[in-house]
């Protein structure tokens, strides 16, 4: 167990410094970022002084070994428009999308897995036939758009929900909504394949044999082992959540840092726009691996399988 560990540890790392260093590199790919990040209407002298305060007129390779030896101190630098730390912007921001983030998960998980479930157990009824035509609907509608819908439906025409800023539990539903769309069709969709595969198991009607109830057979049984790659993208998912607030972000002015990201793209800072990358790049890593970790406490056979290594 303590080698899976370590060679997860070890494949985190380097997708961290992978990751770190296309941010770092992108910083250079369209010419000088100092002219890049205030325009062609300073004079040369000027120009070259702000170089020179940011440190770009230095080696590459010395500009590139002091940003990774910063980032395990959570040095991103400083946002050359706001003149604060990186790090205290992207902590500023970040509960905003962590609040965001988990209220969509929540719905995910709490209505993709029933209707999963139950579109696999009723499979080819009518139920079945709409549960699947609404996922496959749900998954087809753009973010924004829907965003929009629901902004001119519940907060213009009935007035029920507030459509912007951060607050009560009330600004929280339409955006939340709006980000767990896609996911919650995408997941209930990967529950039914997954449970109709697990209940063609020979343990499944072993236990049909032994007359066990239906929702015992359904809910402890064959549930239990369909959630093992079901878990798996909801691992990805919570990367997909947190990148694609962004645009949810955007339409509903939530203050997160998916829009503090597009707000850093318009303003051409880009020691903010590597430090939100690389910071998105750790949350996602570590949710993964703790997904990873998790497998052995949700399914019994993959612990005997790192018992049987060692």
């Amino acid at each position: 167990m303590l080698r899976y560990v370590a060679k997860r540890l070890l494949m985190a790392v380097f997708i961290l410094w992978a990751v770190a260093t296309i941010a770092f590199a992108l910083t250079f790919l369209s010419g000088d970022p100092a002219t890049l990040m205030i325009g062609d209407h300073w004079t040369a002298e000027q120009i070259a002084a702000f170089r020179e305060a940011m440190g770009y007129d230095r080696p590459l390779l010395v500009q590139y070994g002091d940003y990774l030896a910063g980032l395990p101190r959570g040095d991103f630098g400083v946002s050359v428009r706001q003149q604060v730390p990186v790090m205290d912007l992207i902590l500023e921001r970040f509960p905003a999308t962590l609040e965001l983030t988990a209220a969509a998960l929540f719905l995910i998980v709490f209505v993709s897995i029933p209707i999963g479930v139950l579109s696999a157990v009723k499979r080819n009824t009518l139920a079945d036939r709409v549960a699947m035509s609404g996922a496959l609907f749900a998954q087809s509608v753009p973010t924004f758009w829907l965003g929009i819908m629901l902004i001119l439906v519940f907060g213009v025409w009935l007035r029920w929900l507030p459509v912007s800023g951060q607050g009560t539990i009330l600004h929280l539903l339409l955006p939340a909504i709006t980000l767990a769309t896609f996911s919650t069709a995408r997941i209930a969709r990967l529950v039914r394949s997954s449970m109709l595969d697990v209940l063609g198991q020979d343990y499944i009607r072993t236990a049909r044999a032994k007359g066990l109830p239906n929702w015992r057979i359904h809910y402890v049984h064959a549930l239990r082992n369909a959630l093992i790659p079901v878990i798996t993208i909801l691992g990805i998912e919570v990367g997909s959540l947190l990148g694609g607030a962004l645009i949810t972000e955007t339409v509903f002015a939530w203050p997160g840092i998916g829009r503090l990201t597009l707000q850093a793209i318009q303003a051409r800072d880009l020691p903010l726009v590597q430090g939100v990358i690389t910071f998105g790049a750790l949350v996602f890593v570590l949710v993964n691996l703790l997904v990873d970790l998790s497998y052995s406490l949700i399914d019994p056979r993959i612990r005997s399988e790192e018992g049987g290594k060692r």
